[in-house]
């Protein structure tokens, strides 16, 4: 009973979601990049193991955490061994899978392409590929690989066709140049330097007028902005003496910086949300969760607190959980308005020498229309202990247009004529909550 309280309690907090969450930082993990990681001996290269991952965990996720679109990314390490072919192999791989995982859940996945720098000639044959053949809705930047960090002259074609495209360019942290081993095995990247590399990547592409040179560039900073709220303005008061004494070029800092946009993935803490807001604009800032660095039950929890939070701060939850990376990702994100939720449940009795086939059915029905139809938040099917035959299915659905799109796809009329000749009786039953979420969870604790 506990389980299937905490289960209702879920859904129904998805459904009190005005719009389902985009996550714009989230990994994809594959075994074909951990295989070619692993060969290099490079799985402990960050300091940390990398973690398992797989679509449908990750589809669980989002499903418990209300998050309707995910942009997967390639981890760290950069996948680079010294041969430009051999890494422009295992991107060119990790950018299928990808693509082909966004085409089997249409509307649950984006993803941006991983390239095999340093080798910048078969970054931009990758990124041309990625974009035009496999539909990448962006690509993903490494703060560094292997000493050429963001900024450097050597990326300038690449960032040239990057604003042709108009592109989307999320960039992560990764292990930094010249590294002290002995140091991130005691401290962990992720705790400090991570936020560092990311910081220093970032003023290297403003000390070298990047982004006001390639205006249509679209780049996301991890991590709250990392370090650049406490950097920012040690920079600005340095540059005009640099300039002065010939060591750095005038370049407008602040223009550079307006078209930075900003992911939430980390310590979200008052204090960093509010540093935030001394260098940006409340549309730049987007929700990231980082799975799966951070395990599911953290970030499902971490939730509530983040949107009170963020409203403390006189910031709009909806804006950052979903409506400002539709915007910045234009029409690639399918985000609708929905109206009144519709929460069912649906009491079946089944005939005991069907009941095997029917399952098969039901849970068929349930994972297609939840991975295919966003307006579709939960179908769960449970079953009496004591009678298996009696079958329960809670249906969640965004509304009623929802619902009714949902009764005429075809996964529905397969389901539908294909068990009428098994259920001995049906009862549907239109609900109306009397408890919140909230007070749900409260009482299973």
């Amino acid at each position: 009973m506990k389980r299937r309280l905490a289960i209702i309690a879920t859904l129904m907090s998805i459904s009190q979601i005005g719009r389902a969450q985009i996550d714009v930082h989230s990994h994809m993990i594959p075994e074909s990049y951990l295989e070619a990681v692993k060969a290099h001996g490079m799985e402990m290269d960050e300091g940390f193991p990398i973690p398992a991952w797989s679509a449908d965990a990750h589809l669980q996720f989002m499903d418990e955490a209300g998050i309707q679109t995910s942009v997967l990314t390639m981890p760290a390490p950069q996948p680079y061994f010294g041969d430009g072919a051999q890494s422009a192999a295992v991107c060119r791989k990790f950018n299928e899978e990808a693509a082909a995982l966004k085409a089997l859940y249409p509307g649950r996945f984006l993803f941006c392409a991983a390239l095999p720098l340093p080798d910048v000639g078969k970054a931009m044959e990758e990124a041309e590929y990625a974009l035009d053949v496999l539909g990448a809705d962006g690509v993903k930047l490494a703060t560094n690989s292997y000493g050429q960090y963001l900024g450097d002259p050597e990326l300038d074609p690449l960032m040239e066709y990057l604003n042709s495209r108009k592109a989307v360019i999320i960039t992560h942290p990764h292990k930094p140049s010249a590294a002290n081993d002995k140091l991130i095995a005691t401290v962990p990247l992720a705790s400090y330097e991570y936020l560092a590399e990311s910081t220093r990547a970032i003023l290297n592409m403003v000390a070298h007028d990047v982004l006001v040179r390639y205006p249509d560039l679209k780049v996301v900073v991890p991590h709250c902005g990392s370090f650049l709220p406490n950097a920012l303005p040690r920079f600005k008061g340095l540059l005009p003496v640099m300039v002065k004494q010939g060591y750095m070029q005038p370049v407008d800092v602040d223009a550079n910086i307006s078209r930075l946009y900003y992911d939430l993935a980390g310590a979200a803490t008052d204090d960093a949300i509010e540093m935030l807001l001394t260098i940006t604009e409340p549309s730049h800032i987007l929700y990231g969760s980082d799975y799966p660095y951070v395990a599911p039950q953290a970030l499902i929890g971490a939730r509530k607190s983040l949107e009170a939070r963020l409203a403390s701060h006189g910031l709009d939850p909806q804006d950052v959980f979903t409506n400002n990376a539709a915007r910045l990702c234009g029409a690639d994100i399918p985000v609708r308005e929905y109206g009144e939720r519709i929460v069912r449940l649906a009491e079946i009795e089944v005939y005991p020498e069907k009941l095997e086939e029917y399952m098969t059915f039901a849970k068929e029905v349930g994972v297609v229309s939840m991975a295919t139809e966003p307006g579709v938040i939960g179908l769960f099917s449970m079953q009496d202990k004591a009678d298996p035959c009696k079958v329960y299915i809670l249906e969640v659905y965004a509304d009623r247009k929802a619902y009714e799109a949902h009764i005429q796809t075809g996964h529905f009329r397969k389901y539908k004529e294909g068990t009428a000749s098994m259920v001995k009786s049906l009862k549907l039953m239109d609900t109306h909550p009397l408890v919140t979420a909230k007070l749900f969870k409260s009482a299973i604790r």
